[in-house]
């Protein structure tokens, strides 16, 4: 009777796993590479402002990206977010003189609403993410552009809330800024929800099979709602932070939070084609951005070259991701 022994696994093979199983670590590394580099090209990133900057804009993108991370566990993804986020933010302002409870109530509702209406498109009319998202942007922005109008419903006294100012712009202690507070709950909440709840469950099941998942009984419809209406709050959470760190409301205040949502959820190895990732890759691939961003306007490229450079980087990080983890669409 002959025994076989299983051959040492080889180094391509443990790097492959390491960046399946905990992309996080790899991608800590590329953090602490670029914050390096940036920082040995401007100093003042090793200072406590330095880093109080990075945290302090990293904030609303983790958690615009947040969104983006638990629609592509679906499948999914949506592009209203930032022109959710621009309109929740301009009507808690709008809305400011009946008090900070009321006004942050009716943004988030506002985040809620266009997400359930995403929800209902995508999950029970089953119109494609990406179209029924393109269209609930474009409806929100001429909903916008309406409301802003003379005699528009969005028109007169518009102030930010004291409150978000502070939240938004405010520091905690030290370099922490105080959004970090507000990022942290946004945190545990999605990390201990994805992983502990049943519509965290069902959101990795219909991403990997929703076939399956209607067949074993799972109310797909009901996740996908559920799934919308979260990014919605998201998107109108991180608008407010955006308002308030800025001290002023636009209609287009957010737009530019768009691709790098989406791209600090795919460095940080979630899957667009669902059922696969986390919110912990996608920190951390929102901490790289940010870093990144820094390093480019350190570097002072004019903005056509920081675009380019940033997608050329974007896809590298993309592309070396699924080569080693072997993902792939087919």
């Amino acid at each position: 009777m002959s025994t076989t022994t299983a051959a040492p696994p080889t180094p391509s093979h443990r790097l492959r796993t390491l960046t399946t199983d905990r992309p996080v670590i790899v991608l800590g590394v590329v953090f602490v590479v670029f914050y390096l580099v940036t920082g040995l090209l401007d100093p003042s990133l090793f200072t406590s402002g330095g880093l109080r900057s990075i945290l302090l804009l990293a904030c609303p993108l983790a958690i615009f990206a947040a969104g983006q991370t638990i629609a592509f566990l679906t499948g999914g993804i949506d592009l209203s977010v930032t022109m959710v986020a621009n309109f929740a933010a301009y009507v808690a302002a709008t809305q400011s003189g009946a008090g900070p409870l009321q006004a942050i109530a009716l943004a988030l509702t506002v985040g809620a609403v266009a997400g359930f209406v995403n929800g209902v498109g995508v999950g029970v009319f089953r119109v494609h993410p990406l179209i029924m998202t393109i269209g609930m942007s474009s409806v929100l922005l001429g909903v916008v552009s309406v409301g802003l109008a003379s005699g528009g419903f969005l028109t007169g006294a518009a102030s930010v809330l004291p409150v978000l100012s502070t939240v938004g712009g405010g520091t905690l202690v030290g370099p922490i800024p105080l959004n970090v507070v507000v990022w942290a709950a946004v945190a545990v909440v999605l990390l201990l929800g994805l992983s502990r709840t049943g519509l965290g469950r069902n959101i990795y099941a219909v991403g990997d099979n929703p076939v399956a998942c209607r067949l074993s009984g799972v109310k797909v419809w009901q996740v996908l709602i559920a799934t919308y209406v979260i990014v919605g709050v998201l998107a109108a959470i991180a608008g407010l932070l955006i308002s308030g760190s800025s001290g002023s409301v636009g209609p287009s205040q957010t737009n530019s939070f768009l691709l790098p949502s989406i791209a600090a959820a795919v460095i940080g190895g979630t899957s667009i084609l669902g059922g696969s990732g986390g919110y912990a890759g996608t920190i951390v691939g929102a901490l790289v951005l940010t870093v990144l961003n820094r390093l480019l306007l350190t570097l002072g490229v004019g903005q056509a070259v920081q675009q380019i450079v940033y997608g050329v980087i974007v896809l590298g990080l993309a592309w070396v991701y699924v080569a080693v983890s072997g993902q792939r669409s087919d």
